[in-house]
């Protein structure tokens, strides 16, 4: 019997507090499993990325890790010597790292992991993800030298595919999906509640954004008065049950942790319900298929509600929500980056929310759609291991 492939995973969590990276690696781990199962391969893992405190849900016999920091990248006995191990490298960029707005340090790291991994000859391939945006030198340079050198480089959107062919066309590129939508769940449990079950997720990036910050994104809503109004306009309702839902945990960035806004909230409006931290990305999207609809700051519980069949309205900070929902999908239903301020966007949600089995009725309709885009990368995944 032929050995087992040993695969990094890198730029992957197995117990990061932002459920979305967790999503990212449940789900991927899952897809490289059912192709290898496929073609009679066994793996092994190597998850590479950021080390944080707490509990892992991702962990197997197969599955060893090595922490990312700079000492990891220094010591040749470390990520040079692992590396070198390996069959190939999945890089997943932290789902939308891989760009230049998050700053120098952030892409230092993302495109030096890369480029080690070139440097030792091993086959690199960059798992649906958001590319860029890049939009200066030496951004553009840089990104171009790593795409042009990895065996392929899957987008999760259509603005990220256009980008790589602009910055990389001699790169291999592939039209694929965010990966979450195959995270695996069991459906929740029927509660039985008479009420409308509405949840909300309020994302601390969001709720703690500075004026500065918005106008940076370009965003035209405030969003802490939005979701203070919304949550007091909901909570009045007599028939409406309101569930605060955490996506992600921080205890580093206090400013990016939704559990504390959630704790706030509760606080402020006692008869909205603190839903408890999740234990794993699939316990949350659990939760969330029982609901009847769901308002979500955090893309990949908006990407756990669609996938479940639970009518979602996504509010937008950056083109990676328009990318994935309106530009694979085809549904327009959220409030945008610019276009609808905050009264606007608050009346758009209380009509959305009357629309909801409307809503529903579509993403039923576009299930083939985002099926079709994990097919796209199940090829790509059997092409990679293949040549492995």
């Amino acid at each position: 019997m032929s050995r087992p492939l040993r695969i990094g995973l890198l730029w992957h969590s197995s117990n990061s507090g932002n459920l979305g990276v967790g999503a990212l690696t449940v789900s991927n781990i899952a897809l490289v499993d059912e192709i290898a199962a496929e073609l009679g391969r066994e793996i092994e893992y190597v998850i590479m990325g950021p080390q944080e405190q707490g509990r892992a849900y991702v962990k197997a016999p197969n599955i060893t890790e090595l922490p990312i920091d700079t000492r990891t990248l220094l010591d040749p006995r470390r990520y040079w010597r692992k590396i070198g191990t390996l069959d190939g490298v999945i890089d997943i960029g932290g789902g939308d790292s891989f760009a230049e707005v998050y700053g120098p340090k952030r892409f230092g790291f993302l495109w030096l992991t890369k480029m080690m991994a070139i440097a030792r000859r091993r086959p690199l391939m960059l798992a649906p993800q958001t590319i860029g945006p890049f939009t200066r030198q030496p951004w553009i340079a840089l990104a171009r030298a790593a795409m042009s050198r990895s065996t392929a480089v899957v987008a999760r959107d259509p603005l990220s595919f256009d980008a790589i062919g602009e910055i990389a066309p001699t790169a291999r590129r592939v039209q694929a999906i965010d990966v979450a939508f195959a995270l695996p769940y069991q459906p929740a449990p029927q509660t039985g509640s008479k009420k409308l079950r509405i949840g909300l997720n309020v994302s601390g990036f969001l709720f703690n954004m500075s004026p500065e910050n918005r106008k940076a994104f370009g965003l035209d809503i405030d969003y802490a008065r939005l979701s203070r109004t919304l949550l007091r306009e909901l909570t009045r309702r007599a028939e409406v049950e309101v569930n605060l839902i955490v996506h992600v945990v921080s205890d580093e960035l206090a400013e990016d942790d939704d559990a504390r806004v959630a704790d706030l909230l509760a606080r402020e409006f006692p008869h909205a319900k603190r839903v408890p931290n999740f234990a794993s990305p699939s316990a949350a999207k659990s939760f969330i298929s029982d609901l009847e609809l769901l308002i979500a700051g955090r893309m990949h519980a908006c990407i756990a509600a669609f996938s479940s069949g639970v009518p979602v309205l996504p509010i937008s900070y950056s083109r990676k929500f328009s990318g994935l929902f309106e530009g694979v999908l085809g549904y327009q239903h959220g409030v945008p980056v610019k276009g609808m301020d905050t009264d606007a966007a608050l009346g758009y949600l209380h009509m959305a929310i009357e629309r909801r089995l409307e809503l529903k009725a579509e993403i039923e309709a576009t299930t083939p759609k985002f099926k079709a885009g994990l097919d796209a990368y199940r090829s790509e995944l059997r092409r990679f291991l293949k040549a492995l």
